[in-house]
């Protein structure tokens, strides 16, 4: 298959593009910056596909991770270039759809499992109802909106949990703590991480691209997720660490500010699209997903 790949050179789309490649497709990087060059693909800037859309000729799908990371203190700058960049690049991979001859046959558009709010008790699947109770659940809401603007493709929205990378994401900055000797559980403890290996996380784009039954929402978690508390019982164990250290939840509102609700609120999300549609996790258990990711 052809597949162009958008926010290519981020933690994700990095990967992606290698599985893909090993996979035996044909893949287009779309960047900002014609000096974008990620595994040796080929890539192409949006200024370019303005003119030129031609260079995307007989493209079987698309693939848009394109955004802001959310991994940084939000200031008010901060969040507005977090939502622009989201909705500019979904208008932009509806602009290039609504251009082409020959439309390609999906496209598997990036979101966040915050967008059904926080909750230490409830649990969600992709039936479950938005509920925009913050910033990041309120950005993931628009940001669907604004791929359902795409129009002709099959269109794939999916909803990532706490990816779980050896080297970049979130789990370096988790993982420092312990490393030390100083990691414990991080405000009651109680709160859900919906968790996925990076592993799954881009067999299972490339599961929904092959898959012409799955449409609309998709929750990208493993199938058990697990407390904070029992996360960092996991984590110490995967590390030889000790886990007696605990983090208040005020210490984390006055290090991180308003980006604290990550790690302070969660959410128990379930992937029932992926389990309906015979995907196989090849990790299942926070126990074996960070005793491999603690050795990359």
């Amino acid at each position: 298959m052809k597949i162009a790949v958008t926010g290519g050179s981020g933690f994700i789309g990095k990967r992606l593009i290698a599985y893909l490649l090993q996979q035996g497709h044909e893949v287009i990087n779309i960047s900002r910056t014609p000096k974008s060059i990620v595994n040796g693909v080929q890539t192409v800037t949006w200024d370019q596909l303005q003119s030129h859309s031609a260079d995307l000729a007989e493209l079987d799908a698309i693939v848009n991770l394109a955004g802001e990371s959310i991994n940084q203190r939000w200031t008010a700058a901060a969040k507005q270039r977090i939502l622009n960049s989201r909705l500019k690049a979904a208008e932009q991979v509806a602009q290039l759809v609504e251009r082409m001859d020959v439309k390609p046959q999906v496209v598997v558009n990036a979101s966040g499992m915050s967008v059904y709010g926080t909750s230490e008790t409830a649990t969600f699947d992709e039936r479950s109802p938005h509920n925009a109770t913050d910033f990041l659940s309120g950005v993931v809401a628009k940001w669907e909106h604004a791929a359902d603007q795409i129009h002709g493709p099959r269109i794939v929205k999916v909803r990532v949990g706490l990816v779980l990378d050896g080297k970049e994401g979130a789990f370096p900055k988790m993982a420092l703590p312990y490393k030390l000797g100083v990691g414990g559980t991080i405000g009651s403890g109680k709160q859900w991480l919906s968790w996925i290996h990076i592993e799954d996380m881009v067999r299972l784009i490339d599961f929904c691209i092959r898959n012409e039954s799955i449409s609309g929402p998709v929750n990208a978690t493993a199938p058990s997720p697990v407390t904070n508390k029992q996360f960092g019982a996991a984590l110490a164990k995967a590390l030889h660490r000790p886990n007696l250290f605990p983090l208040p939840s005020f210490v984390m509102k006055l290090i991180f500010g308003e980006l604290s609700v990550l790690l302070l609120e969660g959410q128990k999300v379930l992937p029932r699209v992926l389990l309906q549609h015979g995907f196989d996790f090849t990790y299942t258990s926070v126990d074996t997903a960070l005793a491999d990711i603690v050795q990359q």
